[in-house]
């Protein structure tokens, strides 16, 4: 594999060049950064793969640049997915309708349905309007980590394995796009997300159906028991009982909702969100899980968000990054 010597800049023409000639970037999106590459070229498809490390059952979101863009690579658009479309795009929201022949079955990992999404950063916008093809880009890290939401995330995991990084700032969401599809009029959910569940319900004037499928073998990207993991065990506990699990000489970090005053003293404290606000808390999730990845602590531990609007989100990153083996 060619050893590159990553640049990070805001220059969307410079991605450009460089995603036309089959290379890939980073991109920003408000959710997550994104490893992207044309979505119509099955070379460059593979090489998002290789450079994730990512097993080839996983499928990819395709990124395009407005609703416009939709029935170029679906075969069907429902009313129903029609009207959350124009609700929520540009947004946290990824449709997944039945694909047209045109994409490669090597991003929907050879499923009927494509995972189509129309982000909301400015600058990936920019880009999108300026090629004539689409961007495949699930999240820009290795396969299973903590998902990146700065440039600088992007550079630790990638250098010198991507030629640029487009960079568009911290993610606003932090949290990646709410996954959802259409099976006999019903709307299910298939990944939790940027979009709560209330806020699906409002839009859609449906009872959403939740399918949140962890197998090795699924039905929309995002959907793995163990994803999204730091290299050290995370641990879920009650927090009430923290004290019972600590041990001599061991080295403790917790990560919590909000500022708590009734732990040990020795144990070293990451709020989501210093007041409670659950958009700031998932904005703040996979940072607070890589800076105590990369600190001092010999294990980990985390307690669950409330369990409504984007909490739901929360605890689904949470539980799959405790996950790991």
């Amino acid at each position: 594999m060619t050893t590159y010597n990553t640049q990070i800049g805001t220059d969307f023409q410079v991605a450009a060049t460089y995603l036309s000639s089959g290379e890939l970037v980073a991109i920003p999106t408000e959710t997550v950064y994104g490893l992207a590459g044309n979505a119509l070229d099955p070379a460059a498809v593979v090489r998002i793969f290789e450079v994730k490390n990512r097993p080839a059952f996983d499928p990819l979101i395709v990124h395009i640049s407005e609703i416009g863009e939709v029935e170029r690579y679906a075969s069907d658009f429902p009313p129903e997915a029609r009207k959350l479309a124009e609700n929520v795009w540009p947004g946290p929201l990824t449709l997944l309708l039945p694909k047209r022949p045109l994409v490669p079955d090597l991003v929907t990992s050879g499923l009927p349905r494509v995972a189509l999404r129309v982000p909301a950063h400015p600058l990936t916008r920019a880009l999108l309007k300026k090629l004539p093809y689409p961007l495949a880009a699930p999240s820009a890290n290795p396969f299973g980590y903590v998902s990146p939401t700065t440039a600088r995330h992007v550079a630790n995991q990638l250098a010198g394995k991507i030629p640029y990084i487009l960079d568009g700032g911290p993610c606003q969401v932090g949290l990646e796009s709410t996954i959802v599809g259409f099976e006999n009029g019903r709307l299910t959910v298939y990944r939790l997300g940027g979009l709560s569940l209330e806020t699906l319900e409002v839009l859609s004037g449906v009872q959403v159906h939740i399918q949140l499928n962890q197998s090795s073998n699924p039905a929309a990207p995002g959907m793995l028991k163990s994803h999204y993991a730091p290299q050290k065990k995370l641990h879920l506990t009650d927090l009430a009982n923290l004290k019972n699990l600590l041990l001599p000489g061991q080295k403790t970090a917790v990560i919590t909702f909000i500022h708590r005053t009734d732990l040990p003293q020795e144990v070293f404290q990451m709020p989501l969100s210093e007041n409670g606000d659950m958009a700031e808390a998932a904005q703040n999730l996979f940072s607070v899980l890589r800076t105590l990845d990369a600190g001092d602590a010999d294990v980990l531990f985390a307690e669950l968000a409330p369990d409504h609007g984007l909490g739901r989100a929360i605890n689904d990153r949470l539980r799959r990054a405790a996950s790991r083996e």
